[in-house]
């Protein structure tokens, strides 16, 4: 019966996704699923898993503190959209090297976050398949990598990008049926009073801290609106970038809240332990898992690579055509699979991405600063150094679940 309801809601939620007239036509809808699907596309995936094995029963409360983090961080991304933008092109400032070395620094960040979905999409690949290999699974990256690039070099990636919106629509269906199934267990459970939080060790030590500081990633996605600048207005953006930020906050919240209870020991650095952890619940729920979790990394690797891609353009002013900023994504992503493993890299794209946030901090600061008539001024500038101190720390600090 909850098979029946899980895949009713699943299709249901992806056909209305689909083929709802009223948000293709919503330039609101379009500009807040970009970065809503990017929070949500594999942190989902692996954050219930990740923080059982970490903390146990305290994995609500570190992904409230991880959430609050990244809506901090989204705040200075927001104002830099509203004070930065402007003046990013005009003269060369401190704050505008400081963009500049940003840019950089997130095309870097793309290359490892692509490595990253595809190890992902390997691991659940395999999994599916009851294969647990790491050469095996690099061998299936590498070959995503290359389909990807070698379509990248010889006609663009446009076509490819266009299983993006079904992706997303599938994913954001298989999250809502989740949570579903899981509300109709946990409540199944209260009625007959067997409801209570699992018997396993729970507790945050220094190490415990430093991997939570390498799990940002899960969280990781809302930047994007940054650069849809040419698609939708700055304060269209600042605005769905705050509704994809506390919705994406209130579903891995409910998430984390619901999946405790199915909590156990021997949950953590698999990355593929939601399929395990989520079994009990309806023989359907590992197979819709992993084929959502193929289709949503792939795309998400298609979209970080075209993001790269543009971000290698752009900062060459165009010398470098685009065909050879694939390859160049291509080689080092390659490099990057047989080098690392997916909880490294997972810390690895955590840290790389926290540097982006500082330096976008440092623009923050310096903008403020030299706005005197700035409300708040000095508000703001605390802030600031606050949310830059904190993205310094996740830099420094993070470390892989193992």
């Amino acid at each position: 019966m909850l098979s029946a309801l899980i895949i009713l809601v699943t299709a249901a939620i992806t056909a209305y996704l689909t083929f709802s007239k009223r948000l293709a036509g919503s330039s609101d809808w379009k500009a807040t699923v970009t970065p809503l699907a990017s929070i949500m596309g594999s942190g989902f995936l692996i954050s219930a898993p990740l923080l059982a094995g970490i903390v146990g029963k305290l994995a609500v409360l570190c992904m409230a503190a991880l959430l609050a983090l990244a809506y901090a961080v989204g705040s200075v991304i927001r104002f830099n959209i509203r004070h930065f933008e402007p003046i990013e092109n005009a003269g060369h400032g401190a704050a505008q090297d400081i963009g500049f070395l940003s840019r950089a620094v997130l095309a870097g960040a793309y290359f490892i976050s692509v490595t990253y979905y595809l190890q992902l999409l390997a691991a659940f690949v395999l999994n599916a398949a009851g294969i647990h290999d790491r050469l095996l699974a690099n061998v299936v990256t590498t070959a995503v990598l290359l389909v990807i690039g070698s379509v990248g070099m010889w006609r663009g990636l446009d076509k490819l990008e266009q299983v993006e919106t079904h992706a997303i629509s599938l994913n954001l269906g298989m999250i809502g049926a989740l949570l579903v199934a899981l509300a109709v267990h946990n409540v199944g459970l209260a009625l007959d009073g067997a409801w209570q939080l699992p018997a396993i060790a729970s507790g945050i030590d220094l190490h415990d801290t430093r991997v939570l500081l390498g799990l940002l990633i899960v969280v990781q996605g809302f930047e994007t609106s940054r650069y849809l600048g040419d698609e939708h207005g700055a304060e269209q953006r600042i605005r769905t970038m705050r509704t994809a930020q506390l919705v994406s906050a209130a579903i891995y919240l409910l998430f984390i809240g619901l999946a405790t209870v199915m909590f156990h020991d021997g949950l953590g650095a698999d990355v593929t332990a939601i399929t395990q952890l989520v079994a009990p619940l309806a023989l359907v729920l590992p197979v819709l898992l992993s084929v959502t979790a193929i289709g949503s990394q792939f795309s998400a690797a298609v979209a970080d690579t075209a993001g790269a891609g543009g971000l290698l353009e752009d900062i060459t002013n165009h010398r470098l055509p685009v065909r050879y900023a694939y390859l160049i994504i291509l080689l080092i992503t390659v490099a990057l699979t047989w080098g690392t493993h997916v909880n490294a890299i997972i810390a690895y794209a955590s840290r790389a991405f926290a540097l982006f946030y500082l330096l976008q901090c440092m623009v923050a600061f310096l903008v403020a600063w030299q706005k005197k008539d700035l409300p708040r001024r000095m508000a703001r500038l605390g802030f600031f150094a606050l949310v830059g101190m904190a993205c310094l720390l996740v830099f420094a600090f993070g470390l892989p679940a193992e």
